[in-house]
């Protein structure tokens, strides 16, 4: 076992195939406001995590759905997202956290999508790998990943509370990092297909206090996507920690996601 800053962890691999979406009219362009959401979570985590996202949003009337991502490929979690979108009934938001932004970027170009949120994510361009991302940016010494020989990675046990969730009690943090789900590692040297961001709108919510992410490193994807971005004061965790402004964000773009596509149309 060997343990790593991120950048350094990240395994080469082959690059894997994954599905493509043809992009056809639907009823996501009727300038609708979504009512649909749906939720896809990053490394290391399950989708429990969105709970109080989730909460925020059906009692406001929202219809959500939870990804349970394997995180053993792209083309998996890919899978796991289109088995999400095709059960919706009309215009939908589809969010992503940190490696899930991976995942909603290749995902995203599916009929019902309407727009996409971006939540202290990743965002490659087709034709890139994830670990391209981080190229050129500080590194996150916290942020420590134990990749076994089996390839599968871990964050570290010592510094998961430093470098994942620090603002959350000792007790959540150890009940996070006791129950962490492993990523394959060659998933962040698959190049997409597909980049949602180019042709559907996008919001960012961007933790500043994120670790796992340079921060410079953040506020570039988003404005390379164009996305409309929030801050908040949060750990990478943010997806739990600040369940109001993520919410809250996505509820925005619900209501707005629809008529711009409407007007590019």
């Amino acid at each position: 076992m060997k343990n790593t800053p991120i950048l350094a962890a990240v395994v080469a691999a082959a690059a894997l195939n994954t599905t493509a979406h043809a992009q056809s009219p639907s009823a996501t362009s009727s300038g609708s406001p979504a009512k649909n959401v749906v939720l896809v979570h990053g490394a290391f985590a399950d989708g429990s995590g969105w709970r109080g996202v989730y909460d925020e949003l059906t009692k406001k009337g929202y219809r959500v759905t939870i990804v349970q991502n394997p995180l053993t490929s792209l083309a998996d979690d890919v899978a796991a997202t289109d088995a999400a979108l095709d059960r919706q009934n009309g215009p939908t938001i589809l969010v992503g956290h940190s490696w899930g932004g991976t995942v909603i970027t290749e995902a995203g170009t599916h009929k019902n999508v309407v727009g996409l949120v971006y939540v202290s994510a990743l965002a490659p361009d087709a034709g890139e790998s994830t670990a391209q991302q981080y190229q050129g940016f500080a590194a996150t010494p916290e942020f420590v990943i134990e990749t076994h020989k089996n390839g599968f990675g871990y964050l570290s046990l010592e510094k998961f509370k430093a470098g994942f969730a620090h603002d959350v009690s000792d007790a959540d943090a150890a009940f996070m990092r006791d129950s962490q789900v492993p990523i394959n590692m060659s998933v962040f040297e698959t190049r997409l297909k597909n980049a949602a961001w180019r042709t559907k709108p996008s919001w960012a919510v961007i933790a500043t206090e994120d670790k796992a992410f340079d921060q410079a490193m953040l506020i570039h994807m988003a404005e390379r996507i164009g996305a409309n971005i929030t801050k908040v004061s949060a750990s990478h965790a943010v997806f739990m920690t600040q369940p109001k402004v993520v919410a809250g964000t996505i509820e925005r773009a619900a209501k707005e996601a629809a008529l711009k596509m409407k007007q590019k149309s």
